[in-house]
């Protein structure tokens, strides 16, 4: 989390090398075709004012946007620090792809809080805002006169949404954090890995997304109570707090027993036979999580003496000889390719998929039918990628995919829907509202 939100970053960049468009699998992906609806989303009319930056407050605002608000992003006139997360890309004009996952269906006005006209902008789109999301170190909001205890007396609908890494209140409330000292401290990490070492992180931003889905939520039912008693307040989530969730039902199972989870690698501690399993082409991950499944896997193969034995109905037993369960599985599926196993698999009703790439997970037959890739236009990229949320809505869908904007596109824009004319636009670039090069769209 940054100290500051207009702290100065040194905007050099590295030579890019040019890539061209055979190089990007985007053609391999069909246009985003907008469905024939007349319901807006779900949220429409409702404006969020983003103060957000990397990934757990951008990507809970997006949520809101997809779903139909318009969210607005202030940015310093930079842009924002994630847009510089590689890898750099000629065609974003060298910013990083990373920043196109978190800020689609926004609009993007870039403004110089340490500017009096720039912050007297901002604090007037908080006064049209029906949320307001950041995700600042704990104090910067309140200096620039942000605050939630300050806008509350003024604002007393507002939906104040603050993600933090510790949260805003407490002893640890100055801390500083980040997803892989999340996954670290909240035990997470411990989970992951093989006996024999250390934990392992999880490479995807599992905290940071789980975040700012916690933090959707958070704002989706305060502006349910909002509609029922016309109040406003608070929603403070933290990193820290998800973590202790995204733990799993570990946490339960040592409170009530004192058992600590052990590292298993791709084996499971409470379900035989369950991990990676080879067919004589590809690797595959089963999970038999019960007797049933248990049962209809090795029937499967054909080994209905091993399904039937009176001994291996019993959880515990089939704990205690999970290897020589694994290795029978394995000398059978090594006997034919992944291709002849999966559809029995499926049949049979056993839960069984292809250890996959992320290559090969976006291309798969599975993202394919489900819809979930597709390619969206961008000011400067042609075309960029849109991976779309898991959320189907029959009455008020999702709203169709605009690609994240570049920094201050909408300024002007914006600007003119909040009543300003040219000559006070112009007033205020001179006034250094948006920055030392002024209006950058």
């Amino acid at each position: 989390m940054l100290k500051d939100p207009q702290e100065t970053v040194d905007s050099s960049r590295a030579p890019i090398e040019k890539t061209g468009k055979a190089d990007r699998p985007l053609h391999d992906f069909p246009e985003h075709i907008s469905p024939q609806r007349e319901a807006p989303g779900p949220l429409a009319g409702m404006r969020v004012i983003d103060f957000t930056h990397f990934v757990a407050g951008p990507f809970s605002a997006m949520i809101l946007a997809d779903l139909g608000a318009e969210v607005i992003k202030v940015e310093p006139p930079r842009g924002e620090d994630f847009r510089q997360f590689p890898p750099a890309d000629p065609a974003l004009d060298g910013q990083g792809s990373p920043f196109l996952w978190a800020n689609r269906n926004k609009k993007s006005i870039a403004l110089n809080l340490k500017s009096k006209a720039g912050l007297e902008i901002a604090k007037k789109l908080v006064a049209s805002a029906d949320v307001l999301v950041e995700n600042y170190s704990t104090g910067v909001m309140e200096r620039f006169g942000l605050g939630y205890e300050g806008l509350r007396e003024t604002h007393p609908k507002l939906i104040y949404t603050s993600v933090s890494a510790y949260g805003r209140m407490g002893p640890y409330a100055d801390r500083l954090g980040f997803d892989t000292v999340i996954q670290a401290e909240s035990g997470f990490m411990s989970f992951n890995g093989y006996p024999d070492r250390e934990g392992v992180r999880v490479l995807p931003v599992i905290m940071d997304t789980s975040t700012a889905l916690m933090a959707a939520n958070g704002i989706l039912a305060a502006l349910l109570r909002r509609a029922r008693d016309g109040i406003g307040q608070r929603v403070d989530v933290s990193l820290y707090d998800t973590g202790m969730t995204m733990v799993g039902y570990g946490a339960m199972q040592y409170l009530m027993n004192g058992v600590e989870p052990k590292r298993l690698g791709n084996s499971s501690s409470d379900t035989a036979p369950t991990g990676a399993f080879r067919a004589s082409d590809a690797s595959f991950f089963l999970s038999s999580s019960s007797t049933t499944v248990f049962q209809r896997v090795f029937r499967v193969i054909g080994r209905d003496d091993i399904a039937d034995d009176p001994e291996l109905q019993d959880r515990i037993e089939r704990l205690a000889r999970h290897d020589e369960l694994r290795d029978t599985l394995n000398a059978a599926f090594g006997q034919k390719p992944w291709e002849y196993w999966e559809p029995k698999l499926r049949e049979a009703g056993v839960p069984a998929g292809e250890i996959r790439s992320l290559a090969d997970a976006l291309h798969s037959k599975e993202t394919r039918a489900a819809g979930l890739v597709t390619k969206i236009p961008h000011p400067t990229a042609g075309f960029v990628p849109n991976i779309a949320l898991p959320i189907r809505l029959s009455d008020t869908p999702m709203v169709d995919p605009v690609a994240a904007p570049t920094v201050g596109q909408h300024t002007t824009e914006i600007l003119g829907n909040m009543g300003y004319d040219p000559d006070q636009i112009a007033g205020l670039e001179a006034a250094g509202a948006f920055g030392p090069n002024g209006i950058t769209q």
